[in-house]
């Protein structure tokens, strides 16, 4: 045992002693007092069975004739007496037949009874016990007992006796009006409205629609006035009624104010006043309802807007608009129309013009001029809408026309004619089908897989590498359910994905197959929705890619990678047979070392002594080294036991295991957090960081310091001292194996490789601040956890699953 060693078992045997000490003296001075306590009980007692021999006769008289039930019964709820009232109430009498006051207990209560029983023991008396209790026929009744406890003459207790009263009105009163209080809260506070209750004019309450409305908190709306938040449209008007409100002749009243939120921004409610008088008449609240019709006044502003623009709208728009009344006389028109059909004249002009003389006039601009006219009295006479009509005219343009039937109230009052150039869009389309048609030559011929379903997830369209994918030609799939033909392992994938398709979304998955003839492919599909023209999905679209030659390489790898651990797992156990036959013959040398430095220690000089004390030194270093590499091996290969590890405990637990120099004080806040880790990995991290600080500190008074900071994901620690510094250089290689600053014998260069890799395993930092001659700061970070988030394959986690 070195000396380091014997002066920390001195310390330990110095505070045991003093403690012993102190632990008698204590012994000593509770006992004295024990004894006076227990000679002035004893007088006491005496004095008190006197008296109460003496009134315990009165009592009984007193009691027994009480207006309210009083019952007295034994510790196990049998009745001995009981007064006229009791007997009324419970519906029994205890001189005809036994009554045990248990049985009357409410099943819900029962529970309850015993505890409250226990406590009148305990405590010799109990109030306000409430609880339902069955008397006769089932009936249930609420009652409260005031009970206390009576004693022999050894003051043990004998029995216990009681004020019963029934109080199931008051409970179902209380009942009622806290249920009606939850409903009256509910409906306020999920009210869309914002609702105020306000006495001379001041909040006193307000509901969460409101607080949401204005942006202040419920405090801040407290005690202040409406007028302070708000600006009636119509002051006079508002003032006249709230005045008749104050003064009792008006009930309620509706007003339009402008509310001034918390932001400076301000909206325009309907405010709904009434009020709440008192039993004589006279107003005490106010209860204000607020609507923010906000948006109905900015929908108004716009619609008269509306109305302006649309009449600028219909002008300059580039479809000719012509509008008919009943009569079929021009309403209104625009300059596109009078483009269109070249007529020389201005819009307003053709107002009130006879439609049938302009067909007329218009029908030479069209290659079936007589056809244009008949098509006019043919849509006329049903008056039905008609979309995309299309004309061509003799210039080589193509219009579409749309007509709109305009009913008021079920009665026919015009029609509204709309005229589009659609030569150029009709021109485009025969380009983009010609593009459709050379685009699906090479959809055809392209080596990815193409599927059109519709939403039955029947077969549209497949091209030729899907049909080389899955081994059927296109005739065996066109119109076929795909999931009936494409047999797949997992048969749920492709409806749940066609659901997906109806909501719009797309994405990507994987696949098993079975080919035609039976042999397994995976794939991988690409699946989007397919939409129309006016944008409804119509199914999905999917392109499939063959990657089984893919998934054939993750297999292996897979298998590799099992591999792997098995042979890691063999190196593990084979760093710990080495390390173990390692130690057998370096305990051998220092057992040697030990008995030839006893044997011949009167043979040998000083430099042999020297000798085998220097021997012993480096025996004690292989023994640190090779202890350092194995924990260095296992560092983020063992598997982590993740606990609720308090970092106080483990901070007080290394001060009492490493040797501190009495220079060196080791400071840590009493509030350590308490983190999920493996506590044997928490205990080599701040052990090999704060023994590393401790023997490099070379100045009179040496300070180690541990601070722990909470962020939002993860645990900032630092360890920091005012020793000799770490030189920039080093700041790095000091976390590499078998690295160390300066020539200390004592450092293996392994423990702080070891704290890197426990870091790295919690993916955390871990980093180094430090200034010759002032000291360092190791700073390191662990990512928070949870138990629930724990090392699945730990040994708790296994003992805590098995145990389920």
């Amino acid at each position: 045992m070195d000396s380091k060693e014997v002066i920390l078992l001195k310390k330990a045997l110095e505070r045991q002693k003093k403690a012993r000490q102190q632990a008698e003296r204590i012994l000593e001075s509770k006992s004295k007092e024990l004894y006076d306590v227990t000679r002035h009980l004893k007088d006491t007692n005496s004095k008190l069975e006197n008296l109460l021999t003496e009134k315990a006769s009165e009592l009984d008289g007193v009691f027994m004739n009480i207006i309210d039930p009083y019952v007295l019964m034994d510790l196990q709820f049998n009745v001995i007496n009981m007064n006229t009232s009791a007997k009324e109430l419970l519906g029994f009498d205890h001189t005809i037949e036994n009554v045990n006051l248990a049985r009357f207990v409410h099943p819900d209560f029962q529970q309850y009874t015993l505890e409250s029983m226990q406590s009148l023991l305990e405590v010799g008396t109990l109030k306000n016990y409430r609880a339902k209790i069955i008397i006769n026929e089932g009936k249930e009744i609420w009652v409260q007992i005031n009970s206390s406890l009576i004693y022999n003459k050894d003051r043990k207790p004998i029995a216990a006796q009681g004020i019963v009263r029934d109080i199931t009105s008051e409970m179902e009163v209380k009942e009622l009006l806290s249920e009606q209080k939850k409903q009256l809260d509910i409906i306020v506070e999920n009210s869309p409205l914002g609702i105020v209750l306000a006495k001379n004019n001041c909040i006193v309450k307000a509901n969460e629609a409101f607080v949401e409305m204005l942006g202040y908190s419920h405090g801040e709306l407290l005690n202040k006035c409406l007028k302070e938040i708000s600006s009636p449209e119509n002051p006079n008007e508002t003032h006249r009624l709230m005045d008749q409100m104050n003064e009792g002749n008006l009930e309620k009243f509706t007003t339009v104010k402008k509310f001034f939120k918390k932001d400076g921004s301000s909206i325009f409610a309907k405010t709904r006043m009434s009020a709440v008088t008192n039993v004589h008449g006279h107003m005490t609240y106010q209860v204000a309802i607020i609507e923010d019709i906000s948006k109905e006044r900015e929908a108004e502003k716009k619609l008269k807007a509306s109305e302006n623009r649309l009449s600028t709208l219909i002008s300059n728009l580039q479809s000719g608009v012509l509008l008919e009344d009943e009569d079929r006389k021009i309403a209104l028109t625009n300059r596109m129309f009078c483009n269109l059909f070249a007529i020389p004249v201005s819009p307003e002009d053709l107002k009130g013009a006879d439609c049938n003389e302009s067909a007329e006039q218009s029908k030479v601009y069209f290659k079936n001029p007589n056809t244009f006219v008949q098509r006019i009295d043919e849509i006329l006479e049903n008056k039905k809408t008609v979309l995309s009509d299309e004309l061509e005219m003799v210039d080589g343009r193509i219009l579409e026309r749309d007509y709109i039937p305009i009913y008021n109230d079920g009665i026919y009052k015009g029609h509204l004619w709309a005229y589009r150039d659609v030569t150029i869009g009709k021109n485009y389309k025969k380009n983009l089908e010609a593009q459709r048609e050379k685009y699906s030559s090479i959809i055809a011929n392209m080596n990815l897989g193409l599927v059109e379903v519709d939403n039955n997830d029947v077969i549209q369209m497949v091209n030729h590498s899907f049909c080389q994918m899955s081994g059927f030609n296109e005739q065996e799939l066109v119109g076929k359910v795909a999931t009936e033909l494409i047999k797949l392992t997992n048969k749920e994938v492709i409806p749940a994905k066609n659901k997906t398709r109806l909501e719009g979304k797309s994405d990507s998955y994987e696949v098993e197959v079975l080919r035609k003839d039976g042999s397994v492919r995976h794939w991988l599909i690409s699946g989007a929705p397919r939409y129309n023209d006016s944008g409804v999905i119509i199914g999905s679209i999917g392109i499939h890619l063959d990657i089984t030659d893919q998934k054939n390489l993750e297999f292996q790898k897979e298998t590799l990678l099992k591999e792997l651990e098995i042979s890691n797992s063999g190196l593990q156990e084979y760093a710990h047979i080495v390390s173990h036959d390692l130690k057998s013959p370096l305990r051998s040398i220092s057992s040697l070392a030990t008995w030839l430095s006893e044997d011949y220690k009167d043979v040998l000089d000083e430099g042999g002594k020297q000798n085998l004390q220097m021997m012993q030194e480096k025996v004690a270093s292989m023994d640190k080294l090779i202890h350092g590499i194995l924990e260095y091996s296992t560092a983020n290969s063992a598997e982590l036991d993740n606990t609720n590890v308090d970092l106080n405990e483990v901070i007080t637990e290394i001060e009492e295991v490493i040797y501190i120099p009495e220079h060196v004080v080791l400071r840590a806040p009493k509030n350590l957090p308490t983190i999920v880790a493996d506590r044997t990995k928490m205990h080599q991290l701040f052990q090999n960081i704060i023994s590393n600080a401790v023997v490099h500190i070379e100045k009179k008074k040496g300070i180690v310091e541990v601070i722990a900071q909470e962020r939002n994901d993860f645990w900032h620690f630092t360890i920091k001292d005012n020793g000799v510094g770490i030189p920039k250089q080093y700041h790095e290689k000091i976390f590499k194996i078998f690295q160390s600053v300066g020539n200390n014998e004592r450092s293996t260069g392994i423990g702080l490789s070891i704290v890197k890799k426990i870091v790295d395993r919690y993916e955390g930092e871990i980093w180094v601040e430090s200034e010759i001659g002032e000291g360092t700061a190791f700073h390191f970070t662990i990512k928070k956890s949870t138990i629930n988030q724990r090392d699945e394959n730990s040994p708790s986690y296994k003992k805590e699953k098995q145990s389920i």
